[in-house]
């Protein structure tokens, strides 16, 4: 005679019972004022959360995860949305809810507004559009991992023709050549230069070599009548004007 244990057979009809599913809150269970559409569509874009944003471009969550909880579980993962933009294409798809789709439709994303940014600084004065040159530059410069140097190439009435990566490396006045700036001016036809670089670390203050270097190129360009407006310096989510440090 055996004894039947009803804790064993409980225990072992639980394995083949159906798991029951995850609850979470869902957007539409949320209300419409705070919902991430409707938000962005009465307040604009600018009145979102990175993580709102972020669950828009997501469009839908994972297995018990709705787009809000999923866009923010991977801004914890990564950090912060620069890192999430920054990632490359194995890094991104290893991230659970992400994957080749959504690697395309994110970079699309992230060219179209540096274009964006590039169109508007193009239609305008770029000295009287200082916040359009920095975004343009932040856009462009900003999250490598090298150092690089480019140069906003001018018209006559400050208008920008071209900007152009030069240099990359570690930018010192030994790997900055004025000959090769004044060289890619002249192709241009450029009146006038807005000097840029980046500094991975992130710290966007000029070093004695930075000031040094943009010395060197105004001397140097000053013969052939061309004039350096400025140089910025670009970091991590902000930029350094010399010219309005007052170091040009």
């Amino acid at each position: 005679m055996f004894l039947i244990n009803k804790e064993t057979i409980a225990e072992s009809s639980e394995k083949y019972l159906p798991k029951k599913p995850l609850t979470t809150r869902k957007i539409t269970d949320m209300p419409q004022e705070e919902r991430p559409r409707e938000k962005l569509l009465q307040r604009g874009a600018q009145a979102l959360t990175n993580v709102e944003l972020l669950a828009i471009f997501l469009r839908t969550g994972t297995y018990g995860k709705s787009a809000l909880d999923l866009a923010k579980d991977l801004l914890d993962e990564f950090g912060n949305l620069r890192s999430l933009l920054k990632a490359d294409q194995k890094r991104f798809c290893e991230a659970k809810g992400l994957g080749n789709a959504k690697y395309v439709q994110l970079q699309a994303c992230v060219e179209i507004s540096r274009r964006y940014l590039g169109e508007c600084l193009e239609q305008g004065d770029a000295l009287s559009n200082p916040d359009d040159t920095r975004n343009f530059l932040m856009a462009e410069l900003s999250g490598r991992d090298y150092e690089v140097f480019g140069c906003l190439f001018l018209d006559n009435k400050n208008r920008v023709i071209k900007f152009e990566e030069l240099f990359y490396g570690t930018i010192d006045g030994a790997s900055v050549y004025p000959r090769e700036v004044a060289k890619k001016a002249l192709q241009h036809n450029a009146a006038a230069l807005i000097l840029a670089h980046n500094h991975p670390s992130g710290v966007a203050e000029p070093s004695q070599a930075d000031i040094a270097i943009t010395q060197r190129l105004k001397e140097a360009l000053n013969f052939l009548e061309i004039r350096i407006l400025d140089h910025f310096i670009v970091g991590d989510g902000y930029c350094t004007s010399l010219a309005e440090k007052g170091l040009m």
